[in-house]
């Protein structure tokens, strides 16, 4: 099991935002992932426009999980409307 930094980035009407933090936490709990921190960061300004938007619900998350997980949930996180972006980061031990 790796330790990994995941930040999200929601779209800030707070439908979406719900929306899209369910369809995260399930994915992790498909993934067998274990959620050690999380914290909601609000919403902030974005530097650029992410899909047309200008301000977005930031999201936090400190995981582990095994590194072929990474891949599969990357792909739903992909295709999916109610997150904008997303940054898996691998914690130093």
């Amino acid at each position: 099991m790796n330790a990994y930094e995941v930040t999200f980035l929601f779209p800030q009407n707070e439908e979406s935002f719900k929306t899209g933090l369910q369809k995260v936490k399930d994915e992790f709990a498909k993934a067998g992932a274990t959620v050690t921190k999380e914290d909601d960061l609000g919403i902030k300004n974005l530097a650029y426009l992410v899909k047309k938007q200008t301000k977005a619900h930031y999201y936090y998350f400190e995981i582990e999980t095994a590194p072929n997980t990474i891949l599969p949930m990357e792909k739903v996180f992909n295709i999916s409307t109610d997150i904008l972006k997303y940054l898996f980061v691998r914690k130093e031990e």
